[in-house]
């Protein structure tokens, strides 16, 4: 009998329903889950991947599963994820979040959205799909995913996932689509504070935060002074400087009252050099938080972390881009794999190296692999 896997492992998919018809399952649902997510983990980027490194792997596979008809072929682990309904999916993997991560007073979660661009297929008529993802800045994990159809869906996404979420306490940042009454009052009344993007989605408001900034440079003495930072990079052979400025709310903004817990607007310049070329630009914020730049310009900044830490390295390391699974449900459940095995190694101390460098070191090393899910329960 083979030892017994990874009892936490298998406890985060016990709710987990088989959607095929009894006679046609020659493999256990679980097994293929577990193959599939020891794949990601070793370097599979799709599902023919997901087979050659079961067949690679088989008799280390046998030490955890019975396997009594071998390893599934890519054709069967592209059917039961396709098949799998992506709100169980996603509970499962809320319940691995959850035994490892709480929300500290004052942590980052940036929310936004990604689209799968290979995931279009014009022949089927289904659009590209459009994943909006909730990050934890500090402990760089991914605490949960809504799928939507098209771009412009994502309003509506962001609350179904702001309720799958535990943020009391926490700072939510979005870009200028999240930036809705109805989303800014959801995140107060879940105990949160936000900061967003503004741009001209809203009425009057970001006419009304241009003009008060312009009033302020131009007659300082009737505005009183502003809450100011400023921070410098130089990466890449890139000179960067941004300045920030933290103003509380001003009586003439139109429909204020309208933005539950509405504190502050703030202006960000960016002042940079383009291919030799001096440019700047200017973003404009809202926020429940307090009038204070420094606090402010950390959220504003911390929202990159979306971009840099998940977006940009699930298409790097995990070919996100280039996935062109989307029969059923299947690349929704293959987009939420990625960002768990993302989370996993992130959160993986007994591996060192770069998202690259674990993949390919669990992929090569059974026991690199083993430690890595052995620690699934306890990584923070």
């Amino acid at each position: 009998m083979p030892q017994q896997s990874s009892p936490t492992f298998f406890a985060h998919f016990a709710k987990l329903e088989d959607q095929r018809i009894d006679r046609t399952k020659h493999h256990q649902l679980l097994d293929v889950v577990f193959i599939a997510v020891c794949a990601v983990i070793g370097g599979a980027n799709d599902f023919v991947g997901m087979e050659k490194f079961g067949r690679s792997k088989k008799e280390w596979f046998k030490k955890f599963l019975d396997l009594p008809n071998g390893i599934p072929s890519h054709d069967t682990f592209g059917r039961i994820f396709a098949a799998l309904k992506p709100e169980a999916f996603c509970e499962c993997f809320l319940s691995w979040i959850r035994t490892l991560h709480e929300t500290t007073a004052g942590e980052l979660v940036n929310i936004d959205g990604k689209t799968l661009r290979a995931s279009l297929d014009r022949a089927k008529g289904k659009n590209a799909l459009h994943v909006v993802s909730a990050w934890a800045t500090a402990n760089r994990l991914c605490l949960g995913q809504v799928v939507v159809d098209a771009k412009s869906n994502e309003i509506t996404a962001i609350p179904k996932l702001l309720e799958m979420l535990e943020v009391r306490g926490a700072v939510v940042t979005i870009d200028a689509m999240g930036c809705q009454k109805d989303i800014a009052a959801q995140i107060v009344d879940q105990g949160a504070d936000y900061v967003l993007a503004v741009k001209g989605n809203q009425e009057h408001l970001e006419e009304d935060i241009i003009n008060h900034f312009a009033d302020c440079d131009e007659s300082p003495q009737l505005h009183g002074k502003a809450s100011v930072h400023e921070d410098h990079d130089s990466k890449h052979g890139r000179e960067e400087n941004r300045y920030y400025e933290a103003r509380p709310i001003p009586e003439e903004l139109r429909n204020q009252n309208a933005w539950k817990g509405l504190k502050s607007i703030v202006r960000v310049t960016r002042v940079y050099t383009d291919k030799g070329q001096p440019k700047s630009e200017t973003r404009f914020f809202i926020s429940s938080l307090p009038a204070n730049a420094k606090r402010l310009a950390y959220a504003v900044r911390g929202h990159w972390g979306i971009e840099n830490d998940l977006h940009w390295v699930l298409d790097m390391y995990f070919a996100e881009d280039r996935s062109r699974a989307r029969e059923g449900h299947a690349a929704a459940n293959f987009a939420l794999l990625r960002r768990w095995v993302l989370s996993i190694l992130r959160q993986t101390k007994s591996v060192t190296g770069s998202m690259e460098k674990k993949r390919q070191q669990a992929g090569w090393n059974n026991a690199t692999l083993e430690a890595i899910l052995e620690g699934l329960s306890d990584t923070i």
